[in-house]
């Protein structure tokens, strides 16, 4: 069984929260005081829709949010909108119209009605027990709920029924907040808050000033300022991110054969979500891979699914180029490293 430390700190005065796993760095969030973070609800007024793109723009205290919906919408009417993602330098916020109200061990929908069990879930006793503390905490809400997969590993079935509560309770004041100017109704969570929602594994945690130099934390950040991963004995990818595309150059160094070449190719597909997420990386991803025979893709695309199954950032399997390389479209979500190293 793995073995998990949450290390909470800071990083060149940002919050950071950091996971390891078994003294691999695993994951590493570090507060964007640049951008509003994801999470964080507005009431917006609707600006003008966005001929051509599907879209609206809308206008928040922060600026300028865009939201990829323009039908049923009219220019001057309040609209409640949760921010999606990091916007780009410049750029306006993404924003959703779906509100999702996230705790540790249940999440609020207020336009979703019903109640689901997450399908890590397997104990039948388990979710049938689950389903029907969902059913008492809820009280007739209007509302959906989704009980996580962290609630299998919770015992205090007293502290998942707090967290509905609570999580319902905002939904239910933010839901009653849509008429007005432009306001922001809720902050989006930082690191060390992110940190206790979303990594609710059995872990060791450390909180103190100064835990990221004796825990070894900057060691481990410091083995991402270099674009190269090495990958077992001799082969290694090369995360490089342009203007318009995050490139990366997979190598299976001296021996070309072809068992190599797959090899080093199924390796990069394994860590390549853990590289992206630790480095804050989105947008479009393009894979440059080692020279493997066509007969090998489909197992390189189960090892890629697979591993980025597992990952929280939503990221889409694009597929294969008439040269070969294989590309992904992913949610920016993070600031990225290098402008936080730099």
């Amino acid at each position: 069984m793995s073995s998990h430390t949450i290390i909470l700190d800071q990083l060149d005065g940002r919050e950071a929260a950091a996971l390891l796993e078994d003294g691999q760095l695993a994951d590493l969030i570090v507060a964007d005081e640049t951008v509003p973070p994801v999470g964080t609800i507005y009431r917006a007024t609707i600006d003008r829709p966005v001929k051509g793109q599907g879209g609206s723009f809308l206008k928040i205290p922060d600026g300028t949010a865009f939201l990829r919906q323009a039908k049923g919408l009219r220019p001057g009417e309040p609209l409640l909108v949760q921010v999606s993602g990091r916007a780009e330098q410049g750029k306006a916020v993404p924003v959703t119209s779906k509100l999702l109200f996230k705790g540790r061990y249940a999440i609020v929908t207020p336009d979703a009605p019903g109640l689901n069990i997450s399908r890590a879930i397997r104990d039948e006793a388990r979710r049938d027990a689950l389903l029907e503390l969902a059913h008492d905490m809820m009280g007739g809400r209007p509302m959906g709920l989704i009980l996580r997969s962290s609630c299998e590993e919770e015992n205090d079935d007293e502290a998942i029924a707090e967290d509905i509560t609570a999580m319902a309770d905002v939904a239910e004041k933010i839901t009653n907040e849509r008429e007005g100017a432009p306001e922001t109704l809720l902050d989006g969570d930082g690191p060390h808050a992110f940190a206790w929602r979303e990594w609710s594994m059995p872990a060791t945690v450390i909180a103190r000033a100064g835990a990221f130099e004796t825990e070894g934390v900057l060691d481990l950040i410091d083995g991402l300022r270099t674009p190269r991963v090495a990958l077992g004995r001799d082969g290694a990818m090369w995360i490089e991110p342009t203007r318009a595309l995050i490139a990366v150059d997979v190598n299976a160094g001296s021996d070309t054969s072809p068992a190599a070449a797959l090899k080093v190719n199924l390796a990069a597909a394994r860590d390549l979500p853990r590289q992206l997420r630790l480095r804050g990386l989105g947008g479009q991803v393009t894979l440059d891979l080692a020279p493997m025979a066509k007969k090998d893709r489909k197992l390189f695309e189960s090892t890629l699914r697979a591993a980025f199954r597992a990952d929280r950032i939503e990221t889409a399997l694009v597929g294969w180029t008439p040269l070969g390389h294989f590309e992904l479209q992913r949610k920016r979500e993070r600031m990225p490293l290098a402008e936080i190293l730099t």
